[in-house]
């Protein structure tokens, strides 16, 4: 690519970088959120820096065969924020794609716009493949890959590396030259206004604050009598379930929400939804309550929002549900919702010192459904 080149596409311009750039530059890369996501850039961000970019840093990069946009608003020109290519790999006809934002031009669409743009201009001029990584934090990254049509493609372990020299895993997204344009549609859309609700109780998505009331859930001994292996969770686990339970949910892994009282706001327990074959459209369901919420009809309520959701928006075919023989309970809710018992298959789960653990499975249909 030429860096002379100017690229107007999807409502932004990609242009090289000015002099006129410089505040802007130093705003947009100074603020917490670029410094914690793009660990290249230096920490403070002066003005220093800024020039050295315009003058030095962006033509290097494209000296070295990438490129280094600024993207800008078409009606006046100032800077937005900034898109980039990087780690060329000619035999592969590959790149890297790479943004950030100033905080005013966030929640826009800017950066899926420019993403959009600067990828079907690299197509454009022989580029095949490109790839985006992001952080697992960084879902409103992905949230952007996704919108600008890339495709997750997996984990690199210690692919990213931190100010004070550790490691962290990058998530892999990525698009080709012949993919179809628009947005990557997703396993598991987001929840209709953010909440599933009978008015009764209401399922949302888990959060990072949900950390020790899951702790204390799932590691109550009558939850994890029905877990395969019986071992309670590490409150280290616990919080990264329910840090990372966004990111879980735009990968396409596993839906994970919080099943709330709706009358006091209270907590009453939680459950998830993830694929166990995606080409089969079938996916597996689970859930538990706190003591208190138990006997009251909140895990059945909870189930069949949930099974109306996938069979619904999310596009499910199938659902199951796998439990243990003694756990009466559990087939009584998944009975009342209209789950089948399907199956038993002994010693299908792992149990403690070496024992394995029959599975009773339960299934439902779409038309199933009570």
């Amino acid at each position: 690519m030429k860096p002379q080149q100017v690229v107007e596409a999807h409502g932004v311009r990609l242009r090289p970088f000015a002099a006129g750039d410089i505040a802007d530059l130093v705003e947009g890369c100074a603020d917490p959120l670029s410094q914690r996501f793009v660990s290249s850039m230096p920490a403070p961000y002066t003005e220093v820096d800024a020039h050295w970019w315009v003058e030095a840093g962006a033509p290097a990069v494209w000296a070295g065969g990438g490129a280094a946009y600024a993207i800008a608003d078409p009606a006046t020109d100032r800077l937005l924020g900034g898109a980039g290519l990087g780690n060329p790999v000619p035999g592969r006809s590959q790149a890297e794609i790479g943004y950030w934002l100033r905080p005013a031009a966030r929640g826009r669409g800017v950066a899926a716009a420019a993403t959009r743009a600067l990828s079907e201009h690299a197509f454009d001029t022989g580029t095949l493949r490109l790839e985006l990584l992001t952080e697992l934090e960084n879902t409103a990254s992905q949230r952007v890959a996704l919108a600008a049509g890339f495709r997750h493609e997996g984990l690199r372990r210690s692919a990213g590396q931190r100010r004070d020299g550790g490691r962290h895993d990058l998530l892999t997204w990525v698009r080709l030259a012949d993919d179809p344009p628009g947005p990557t549609p997703r396993l598991l859309p987001d929840l209709p206004d953010g909440v599933l609700t009978d008015q009764v109780v209401a399922l949302r998505r888990l959060a990072p604050d949900d950390a020790e009331l899951m702790y204390g859930l799932h590691s109550r001994p009558e939850v994890v009598a029905n877990q395969a292996p019986p071992v309670p969770p590490t409150r280290e686990s616990i919080e990264r379930r329910c840090r990372l339970a966004e990111s879980a949910w735009l990968t396409g892994d596993i839906a994970r929400l919080l099943i709330v009282d709706v009358a006091t706001g209270e907590p009453a327990g939680s459950c998830g939804l993830s694929y166990t074959e995606v080409s089969s459209g079938e996916g597996s369901i689970g859930y538990a309550l706190l003591p208190d919420w138990r006997g009251r009809g909140y895990a059945t309520r909870a189930v069949r929002l949930l099974a109306d959701w996938a069979f619904g928006p999310a596009g499910f075919a199938r659902l199951t549900a796998g439990t243990v023989p003694e756990n009466t309970a559990s087939h009584r809710v998944l009975e009342r919702v209209g789950f089948r018992r399907e199956a038993l298959q002994r010693g299908r789960l792992p149990g403690l010192a070496g024992a394995r653990l029959d599975d009773l499975t339960f299934a439902l249909l779409p038309a199933e459904r009570r």
